[in-house]
């Protein structure tokens, strides 16, 4: 399941009755539903059922906060089978447009290596401009070019995700979608813009707004490997090298910069009015907790006291 259909589950049946264990797989995306889903699970595991197996996992997640959240859990590491992938530089303008650059990357990337590629880019937009771009340059009728992006129908989704026909090649222009989870056959070649778009919740104005920011570390090495999942593979960087140790170690957690509306509410069903009183890897900021209980309390969904409301529900 999702992690927000894991939220429904366990608000609407706080014993997890038939569960035995919770996987939380790739933590480090730090989603809001991930980081209230296990606060969640671990307040059932300590009031309800101490059989209650979790299981937190990511390749690039800071193993020592999450163990110590969870009572000083045991990490296991595992190695597993990774392909080596050849990291080459090709910074870029920072004057010229991203498109331009990832479109003429991806173009060199086809001339000197086998297989298919996937190009990272920071959102639909920038998707569609590459595409236009690679039509202008890409000849072979043999190369397939194709989007993948969270608002396509689930067929065009598939379409992207399918490995290539045979005697053909696939260039898959992606945003942060593809960073984990996915593996899609034949590509060894990765193209990574640095870019990725985020959302920014401002409690002054009580607005969210998307912010285009550089990538962090964690999700630079996550897009590296998508090249050696099943070969050998490279991946081009439209960036200098020198400028890999100025990102940022990981992404920001969405709890430090989302709209909290939504948590303040299922906190509110849970029984719960001070989200301190629950254990998050990361404290939600208390200006956005002050914002959210604000809105909440005039929309008539929680009361003075901080409990759902019949409409809450």
């Amino acid at each position: 399941v999702t992690e927000g259909v894991f939220t429904r589950m366990v608000l609407a049946d706080a014993a997890l009755d038939g569960v035995a264990a919770i996987l939380f797989d790739e933590f480090h995306e730090r989603s809001l539903d991930a980081d209230l889903g296990l606060a969640l699970a671990r307040d059932v595991q300590a009031g309800l059922r101490e059989d209650l197996r979790l299981l937190v996992m990511s390749a690039t997640i800071d193993g020592a906060r999450v163990a110590k959240l969870l009572g000083d859990a045991p990490v296991i590491e595992s190695h597993g089978r990774a392909f080596p992938v050849a990291t080459r530089y090709l910074g870029r303008d920072p004057r010229a447009p991203i498109e331009r650059a990832v479109a003429d990357a991806v173009a060199q990337a086809l001339r000197a290596e086998a297989g298919s590629v996937l190009a990272f880019l920071p959102g639909a937009a920038e998707i569609r401009r590459t595409e236009t771009f690679l039509r202008e340059r890409i000849s072979d009728p043999a190369t397939d070019i194709v989007p993948l992006f969270g608002a396509l129908d689930a067929d065009v989704q598939d379409r992207a995700i399918a490995p290539a026909s045979a005697g053909r090649r696939k260039v898959v222009l992606a945003t942060a979608i593809a960073e984990t989870s996915l593996t899609i056959e034949g590509v060894r070649i990765v193209v990574d813009c640095g870019l990725a778009r985020v959302p920014r919740y401002e409690p002054d104005v009580g607005l969210t707004r998307l912010d285009t920011v550089r990538v962090s570390r964690a999700a630079a090495d996550q897009r590296r490997g998508r090249a050696g999942r099943t070969e050998p593979g490279v991946c081009y960087r439209l960036w200098d090298e020198p400028q890999t140790a100025s990102l940022a170690p990981a992404n920001t957690p969405e709890i430090l910069a989302a709209d909290l509306s939504s948590l303040v509410l299922d906190l509110a069903h849970w029984g719960v009015a001070d989200p301190a009183a629950l254990a998050f890897l990361d404290p939600p900021p208390r200006a956005a907790l002050a914002e959210a209980r604000a809105l909440l309390t005039d929309l008539g969904a929680i009361d003075g006291a901080g409990r759902i409301t019949e409409e809450g529900r």
